[in-house]
């Protein structure tokens, strides 16, 4: 694996001359940040040595280079699922490069099923940490030391610092948000009522079918994370309704600029 993320490094550096310190991964239905960045280069994920291509609605295929918040950024327009078909070396591989490419922080964002009563469609909630329910760890396998340790500790997965400073500025502008657990299943199913009440049971607020996979590869790396999610849908008992990917793409859609204001202003003074 470090040499096909090596010849993946070596391929974007001769595409572009940004050299970021800031990594981001989008989310669905929340590409939205790429507006506000002052794009250098974009480049395919198809023309990039060992990258998967993404099989999802609403997730574009490329890296954007440039600027955000007085900052030079590498941007996922489209991130990898394990419900692709994806092993989670594969889904995680984008993560490993950026490392190499210089990130020093990793931003991420999703759209997940609120599971905490007191939720409601449109909450924005930033993680403070995550419950692993998929099947497989992207860490198993030979551990590579040049990547990170064998056993790596995850008693912060999420920074604290980034968190506080994230909701000082959601207080600034008028945005409310709230701090949480997010459960990763794999999808791409729903959850079933009874699965909601067991991932509620077990701690969780949200759920998903990213950013787990992702964050433990950043943390192995030693990459200080933040992410912060929309709750598009309920998974609370009376609030369960059928729900289409068109549905949850609209409320991403909706809440971006708040997300956005928090993502781009957070960036800005870390």
């Amino acid at each position: 694996m470090l040499e096909k993320i090596k010849e993946a490094h070596e391929y974007i550096q001769s595409q572009t001359s940004v050299k970021p310190t800031v990594g981001i991964i989008l989310g669905t239905g929340l590409g939205g940040l790429v507006k506000e960045i002052e794009i250098v280069d974009e480049i395919e994920y198809k023309d990039i040595p060992h990258f998967p291509l993404s099989t999802v609605q609403s997730h574009s295929g490329k890296l954007i280079f440039g600027n955000l918040g007085g900052k030079s950024v590498v941007a996922m327009q489209g991130r990898f699922h394990f419900y692709e078909g994806y092993t989670m070396q594969e889904c995680t591989f984008p993560v490993r490069v950026m490392k190499f490419l210089g990130i020093e922080r990793l931003f991420v964002s999703n759209a997940s099923g609120g599971v905490n009563p007191d939720y409601e469609i449109g909450e924005i909630m930033i993680l403070n940490d995550h419950i692993n329910l998929f099947p497989a760890h992207p860490l198993i396998g030979k551990n590579i030391d040049e990547l990170g340790p064998r056993f790596p500790d995850m008693s912060q997965p999420y920074d604290h610092s980034m968190i506080a400073l994230a909701e000082t500025i959601a207080g600034e502008n008028n945005i409310k948000v709230s701090t949480g657990v997010y459960a990763g299943l794999t999808g791409p199913t729903l959850e079933t009522p009874a699965e909601y009440k067991y991932v509620r049971v077990i701690g969780a607020d949200t759920v998903g079918m990213s950013t787990v996979p992702e964050v433990i590869v950043a943390r192995h790396m030693g990459i200080p994370c933040f992410a912060i999610s929309i709750i598009t849908d309920l998974g609370v008992p009376g609030h369960i309704q059928e729900v289409s990917v068109e549905d949850v793409i609209a409320v991403a859609n909706a809440k971006e600029p708040s997300m956005t204001i928090i993502m781009r202003e957070l960036i800005s003074r870390v």
